[in-house]
């Protein structure tokens, strides 16, 4: 797939939908020199990528990331800065054929790059503020936050009800099946000093 240690130009193709047609990105790639195309069908949010990975993980330095658009390549400032810094951290440049400002290769294309990376700090702050206040929110409303309990109310009942009775929490949580921990922490929330086992409770 690599041809050496000679710097090759790689053009990434991206449709949202596998009902979507690939042919127009690849040709206009190809019309710029691009020897190597890779093609994902998949929404530019999707972190998993195969083809997007692959490109990134088998960079050279003096290679070249094409595509014919920004959005081909990311939906998000805050993705596009990191996968273009990848890029550039490999030794190799970045151009986007729509938007010749994204030249990595220029000094335009890199006062971009300082650009996208201040934009993506504010990005990632407003997205960790906008997490922080709706979770604020949910515990207002009193929604428990975290995984789902495995067990169910009746469950957890009967798990409260055997400790209090004496039951052991290794026969309990195998019972349950569920892990010591979890037996654990209800027993910390009923009382912290029950007795450890006692039988009819397994």
């Amino acid at each position: 797939m690599l041809m050496g240690c000679h710097a090759v130009r790689r053009g990434y193709a991206r449709v949202s939908t596998a009902d979507q047609s690939l042919e127009g990105q690849i040709q206009a790639l190809e019309d710029v020199g691009c020897t190597l195309i890779f093609q994902d069908k998949a929404s530019g949010a999707k972190a998993d990528r195969p083809a997007l990975a692959s490109l990134l993980e088998t960079l050279s330095p003096g290679d070249a990331v094409i595509v014919t658009r920004i959005d081909r390549l990311a939906r998000s400032t805050f993705d596009l800065f990191g996968i273009v810094r990848r890029i550039v951290d490999a030794g190799a440049s970045f151009r986007s054929i729509a938007e010749p400002w994204a030249d990595t290769s220029t000094s335009t294309g890199r006062l971009m790059l300082a650009v996208l990376g201040g934009v993506a700090d504010v990005e990632r702050d407003l997205i960790r503020t906008r997490t922080s206040e709706g979770r604020q929110r949910a515990r207002q409303r009193g929604v428990r936050l975290g995984r789902p309990s495995k067990l169910t109310p009746a469950q957890i009942g009967e798990i409260r009800r055997c400790l209090g009775e004496g039951g052991g929490l290794a026969e309990l949580a195998h019972a349950h099946g569920v892990s010591l921990a979890t037996i654990s922490r209800l027993r910390g929330r009923r009382n912290a000093s029950l007795p450890t086992a006692k039988p009819g409770c397994e």
